[in-house]
């Protein structure tokens, strides 16, 4: 991995990477699910081999005796989208990131790679990690990811052009993303999410709030990648 600062335990991080030329890096919903499965199964001290865990499906990882260790990160949110993936993490032990996205993106691109019958780099580089050093910023940094998804159903939400009942209803409906289960629905994946980030709210704003607030944070916070 590149030479980089290196993240500070008990902060928070938005951390971002994108495909290679920008390409898809997930296809299709078992390339999804594999890439949640490693984010539930690298957060931790156990440095087992996790590739043998791979012949159950995500449910049967998400419902079976936990066995990871200590934990590395907290993970806030998260979303997967077909080309990049947006990840807000509070590093809990030093070099837990560092750590935690290395065996998170090696062992992906390595299961992709031999699906595809390809070699090389998949990402673009190493990921990034941007520091989330005050509170206002994580409350933008949070919905800004959670609201990645609407781009894929309405492509001109950042200019304006926006369906906040469709917008709604399509993030709900988004399966690779923490936003049902952050708006309190109830998902299987809630497992891979922690509880840090609930410090930091009286109560945790609704996607309705979210949305309405879209603009500010789209304007402000919006990564350079």
């Amino acid at each position: 991995m590149a030479t980089r600062i290196p993240c500070s335990t008990d902060e928070w991080y938005h951390c971002y990477n994108r495909g290679v030329d920008k390409r898809s890096v997930f296809r299709h919903k078992q390339d999804y699910e594999r890439f949640l499965a490693l984010l539930y199964t690298s957060n931790g001290s156990n440095t087992d081999a996790i590739s043998n865990r791979f012949n159950l499906d995500l449910r049967s990882i998400l419902t079976e005796k936990d066995d990871r260790g200590d934990a590395l990160v907290d993970i806030a949110v998260y979303c997967l989208m077909p080309s990049h993936v947006h990840l807000v993490l509070k590093q809990l032990v030093d070099g837990g990131i560092a750590k935690f996205m290395q065996k998170v993106f090696t062992a992906y691109t390595m299961y992709f790679n031999s699906r595809s019958d390809r070699t090389g780099a998949l990402f673009a580089g190493t990921y990034k990690a941007k520091h989330i050093d005050d509170d206002r910023y994580l409350k933008c940094a949070i919905p800004y990811v959670l609201l990645n998804p609407i781009e894929i159903f309405q492509p001109k939400w950042k200019e304006g052009v926006r369906d906040f009942v469709a917008a709604k209803k399509q993030l709900l409906e988004y399966e690779f993303s923490s936003a049902a289960s952050f708006a309190g629905g109830k998902s299987m994946t809630t497992k891979i999410t922690g509880t840090a980030i609930r410090d930091y709210y009286d109560k945790l704003p609704t996607l309705d709030q979210m949305l309405k607030d879209a603009t500010e944070y789209h304007k402000e916070y919006r990564p350079d990648y």
